[in-house]
């Protein structure tokens, strides 16, 4: 065991203390999941531990690849059943913006490029997809509250979407500078939320008793032996801004459970390595399982499993 489990675990007890006046609950939990591309498939191995405890988030906040799951996993649809969406999808690889010219891969197709515009692909085919999944089409229709995350490319700040058309703000909050063209929103024009938010678990603190925090944004570990071409630059350049934002909010506030699933060596458009990120996304899922499993052992009133 981890001094890091240990302090998890010591804040998770807190909560159980905090939760015990009301003999009738179990603690609340609320889940942030990040940005990251490819990386984040990883969040459908953590939401495959709370399937199996039968354990539902009280609230779950997303950004980019953490709102398409978030969301389609608030919308009612299980992790497998998400794991399986993402295996249909992804089955060559999408090494930045050449693998999807040289290959037929069926994300080509779902996300064909454009010829004009402030953006390099489409992803309309995409968000289609990932809606005829579920019947759910707006917010008021969640089983479990979410919050998505974008930025106003205008102003900078960080915009939470809470209401409305669910898939327009997944795809507001994937809307990658560059790679997808912005997206009207209300006011506001809006581009992917990792640019201004990426980890967005600030938005459960003081709303919920237990905040967990699920980092997809990767590590900076040199390849010496990369090649760097241009599509290397630009989503690793994206990458390091995003791990300096969430730096900057872990120093200000940590949430009670931080974990940080990652495959080496995947970037961002990998998802053709699907079962290599699950497998590498193991021992995360196993602690937050052993600490679950406290939370159940620990609740005055047993949590039921909730059918999905």
């Amino acid at each position: 065991m981890t001094s890091r489990f240990f302090s998890a675990l010591r804040r998770l007890l807190k909560a159980l203390e905090k939760s015990s006046a009301n003999l009738e609950t179990r603690p609340t939990i609320g889940l942030a999941l990040g940005s990251g591309g490819a990386n984040g498939l990883a969040h459908i191995a953590i939401l495959q531990v709370f399937d199996e405890l039968g354990i539902v988030p009280d609230r779950i906040t997303g950004t980019s690849i953490g709102a398409v799951i978030g969301g389609l996993y608030a919308a009612g649809l299980s992790a497998e059943q998400i794991k399986n969406i993402f295996e249909a999808v992804a089955g060559s690889p999408l090494d930045g913006l050449l693998g999807l010219v040289k290959s037929d891969v069926k994300l080509a197709d779902l996300m064909p490029f454009r010829r004009n515009g402030s953006g390099l692909l489409d992803s309309t085919g995409f968000l289609n997809l990932l809606a005829s999944y579920t019947k759910v089409r707006a917010f008021e229709e969640l089983r479990i509250p979410l919050q998505v995350v974008a930025t106003d490319y205008w102003t900078a700040d960080s915009v939470v979407l809470t209401t409305g058309d669910l898939f327009l703000a997944i795809e507001a909050s994937m809307a990658v500078p560059g790679l997808f063209t912005p997206v009207p929103y209300a006011e506001h024009l809006l581009i992917d939320g990792g640019t201004s938010n990426p980890l967005p678990f600030d938005l459960l603190q003081g709303e919920v008793d237990l905040v967990i925090a699920v980092d997809v944004s990767g590590n900076s570990q040199p390849d010496l032996g990369q090649e760097i071409g241009l599509s290397d630059t630009l989503f690793t350049s994206f990458k390091i801004m995003q791990q300096a934002i969430t730096r900057q909010a872990l120093r200000r506030q940590a949430p009670d459970i931080l974990l940080r699933p990652e495959a080496l060596g995947v970037r961002l458009a990998h998802f053709h390595r699907i079962h290599e990120i699950l497998i590498a996304a193991k021992p995360a899922a196993a602690a937050l399982r052993e600490l679950l499993e406290d939370v159940l052992a620990n609740s005055p009133k047993p949590v039921s499993p909730t059918p999905l």
